[in-house]
């Protein structure tokens, strides 16, 4: 199991307040910026090309003059114009990000061993606090999200984990969501991909899904063969009630017995003729 570092736990300076940065760079780095300045300008317009600098849409610009970030936010996009020698910059890409979480081996709440693999979408919206509040903000979201996917499902049984993707990719992107606001990431989506059981597993899921299917069938059976047999008693008392009826049924069965096997011929012959004729032998 992978675990972060303890570092990436630690509740960060926040630099998303202005105030925060305000302390000012000192009367050395005012003397150092004025000379910055008026070097730009004895040597303009050559100075220019090394000054200004182009930040594309999807970008913004986190300047950095002697060291600290500008009280002002992130810069871009468009040009910004940067001093040589006391201002650095770091360029951030604002775009959402794909970040695939490679397959975890996981022990469920009902101690089944399965493997999840997933994927997260985040982009960063807020510049400053990804470049300041972290040293390498894509990698800690990606081990946070495998840690986080690892701890979840864990106490999740596997029917949950089979019936409830949705729910469960929901809970992680509001847990990823809460511990990344202070890296400046906003998690937009959160999917589980595959979820892979063992194969003697799967043998059993089958069988006991088999046995589910042959028990409702036999269920199904069962109660038509009650419904047939209420329609017969209810056929024989309206067949008792009339020996023309009974005689009637006989030819329609003889024709529809004719129709199918014309080999055939079947003569019908009511039971209680040979039970007249039993008594008759029986009496001679």
């Amino acid at each position: 199991m992978d675990i972060l570092p303890d570092h990436l736990f630690l509740q960060a300076p926040s630099f998303d307040n202005a105030s925060d940065r305000r302390e000012g760079i000192g009367v050395c780095g005012w003397i150092l910026v004025s000379i910055s300045f008026l070097l730009v300008v004895i040597t303009f317009p050559f100075s220019i090309w090394a000054c200004i600098k182009v930040v594309r849409e999807y970008e913004r610009a986190v300047v950095f003059r002697l060291g600290r970030i500008l009280p002002k936010k992130s810069k871009g996009p468009g040009l910004i114009l940067i001093l040589p020698c006391t201002d650095t910059f770091i360029r951030v890409d604002l775009r959402t990000v794909t970040c695939t979480i490679p397959p975890q081996e996981i022990l469920t709440k009902d101690a089944v061993t399965t493997q999840v693999d997933g994927v997260v979408y985040y982009r960063i919206h807020s510049a400053v606090s990804a470049v300041a509040n972290v040293t390498d903000v894509h990698s800690a979201t990606f081990l946070l999200a495998q840690t986080t996917l690892r701890n979840v499902l864990g106490t999740r049984s596997l029917a949950q984990l089979l019936a409830g993707r949705e729910e469960i990719a929901h809970g992680i992107q509001d847990i990823l969501d809460s511990a990344t606001e202070q890296w400046g990431i906003k998690v937009a989506r959160v999917e589980i991909k595959d979820i892979r059981i063992p194969v003697a597993m799967q043998r059993t899921m089958a069988a006991e899904a088999e046995a589910a299917q042959e028990a409702k069938a036999k269920v199904v059976a069962a109660e038509g063969e009650r419904n047939a047999s209420k329609a017969l008693k209810q056929a024989s008392v309206v067949l008792a009630d009339s020996t023309a009826g009974l005689q009637l049924r006989y030819l329609q069965t003889l024709t529809t017995l004719a129709a199918e096997n014309n080999s055939t011929i079947v003569f019908p012959l009511p039971i209680n003729m040979f039970e007249n004729l039993g008594q008759k032998n029986r009496g001679g």
